[in-house]
């Protein structure tokens, strides 16, 4: 017997789930860097010792692992049916090579779309701490999810 998929009637306002760990390597800021953001100012051994981000892996990386994240928290066993973007991203703090990373994600609001009554609209709240309890990254966005019980009323 399969595992009950997560749907939308289960992600009520005020549910937090907790996202899992994750430790972030000299190696994958590198990787992540030189493929997809190989600015300047990311991790470079030889850089002037005091540039506050020198270390510090890109943002658009500190987001590709929380994805991982919420995939593992939540997605990879839901009804999830996509998403129609990010309404606000934020990179509070650096993300460096030994960091890991855990946060939560909180329901903000839910409803079925009158359009389409089998789908519902979960706009989350994700907030991703370092080790020492500092705020890197915090997210809001919407997420559709299939009905467990869909209504022909709506």
């Amino acid at each position: 017997m399969t595992a009950r998929k997560l749907a939308f009637e289960e992600l009520q306002e005020g549910r937090v789930f907790h996202l899992p760990e994750t430790r972030v390597t000299a190696e994958e800021i590198a990787a992540f860097s030189s493929q997809f953001d190989p600015e300047p100012s990311h991790p470079d051994e030889e850089a002037e010792p005091g540039n506050a981000l020198s270390a510090a892996g890109s943002g658009w990386h500190a987001g590709a692992l929380f994805m991982r994240m919420f995939c593992e928290a939540i997605l990879l066993d839901s009804t999830s049916q996509g998403s129609p973007g990010i309404t606000e991203m934020r990179w509070n703090a650096p993300v460096r090579a030994g960091d890991t990373l855990s946060g939560h994600i909180t329901v903000l609001s839910r409803r079925i779309l009158k359009s389409r009554p089998g789908l519902g609209l979960v706009i989350f709240r994700h907030v991703v701490k370092n080790q020492r309890g500092e705020t890197v990254m915090e997210c809001d966005n919407p997420v559709f999810f299939g009905l467990r019980h869909p209504r022909d009323d709506a």
